[in-house]
């Protein structure tokens, strides 16, 4: 039997359409959707099925929009008798492996991450940032780069997120010298991504500190399968560990080649991306080409998951 891990995507995965199908198709999902309209007291569903795209973007209702779409999907994979032994999610992500471990109820998930989305936007135009991918660089080359060039503005490592991809997050300034002198550093390219601030950051602090304010004043259960973490890729297994590594995932790098890595240390042999798009089977793939790997975002790719999981492996 597979030892499956449900990991969940990140901010930019989001579309207009998205879960749309997966609700027609499923009770399960639209009563995901549903709770969520209800708990956040606005349409969230209608703006994730109809757009439009520019306010969908926004980071306010981006990142719930992406934990209630995978939140929903993860309702039918448990209808359809699978349940993780591990989780871990991408950034915003962590916010839907939190529902999936039984830390927090989906419709807690979704209004947790709202805030979360509040405060980090609010936090981008206290202290306006991006980001940008670069692409054929190592972790020291990459740190070089942000040295060389911190004279000039706040630009820090933000993500590991496979063999030959780190993301760079931090003020305008900072992130356009980093572009200067990229290809000095061993990158092949350098991609700027449409971010409404600097994730991952020093910048993003005081989102850090509202966002605790909201986090001590929720309780969380124990998971019941470990979580592996962005900012240690180590697991946590209590209530408290996780309220601590929310605090601490908003201003820190996200770990995911290590936490990758650590699952599979784990006796974990298949991975399941569940949520919008298909971002992390991409980046999994990088990091280990023997790993099955699925992704569920609509009822298409469900249905091929769900083929590919039951078939034994020779």
């Amino acid at each position: 039997m597979s030892r499956i891990a449900f990991v969940f995507p990140g901010q930019g995965a989001q579309y207009v359409g998205m879960g749309v199908d997966l609700a027609t198709a499923f009770p399960a999902a639209r009563t995901v959707l549903e709770e969520a309209d209800r708990r956040l007291g606005y349409p969230l569903s209608r703006l994730m099925a109809e757009g439009p795209e520019e306010q969908l973007k926004q980071t306010e209702h981006t990142q719930p929009a992406i934990v209630a779409h995978s939140l929903a999907a993860l309702a039918v994979l448990r209808e359809r008798g699978l349940s993780p032994a591990m989780v871990a999610g991408h950034s915003v992500g962590e916010y839907a492996a939190l529902a999936a471990c039984g830390a927090v109820s989906p419709a807690d998930a979704i209004v947790l991450v709202r805030k979360r989305g509040l405060h980090m936007q609010a936090a981008g135009q206290q202290l306006p940032g991006t980001m940008a991918a670069l692409l054929g660089i190592e972790l020291a080359q990459a740190e070089a780069l942000c040295q060389a060039v911190s004279a000039v503005g706040v630009v820090e490592v933000a993500n590991l997120n496979c063999p030959g991809q780190i993301v760079l997050s931090g003020s305008p300034e900072g992130v356009a010298a980093a572009r200067e002198r990229a290809s000095e550093f061993g990158a092949r390219r350098f991609v700027p991504l449409a971010v409404s601030g600097a994730f991952h950051s020093s910048l993003m602090q005081p989102a850090a500190e509202r966002l605790a304010v909201d986090l001590d004043g929720h309780s969380f259960a124990n998971p019941t399968v470990p979580l592996v973490a962005n900012f240690s890729a180590q697991s946590v297994t209590t209530g408290e560990e996780l309220r601590h590594a929310l605090k601490l995932q908003i201003v820190s790098r996200v770990l995911w080649e290590d936490s990758v890595r650590a699952m599979i240390a784990a006796g974990i042999d298949a991975i399941v991306e569940v949520g919008p798009g298909s971002a992390l089977c991409g980046m999994i793939k990088k990091i280990s080409g023997q790993m099955r790997i699925a992704n569920v975002a609509d009822v298409a790719s469900l249905e091929k998951s769900l083929e590919l999981l039951q078939t034994p492996v020779l």
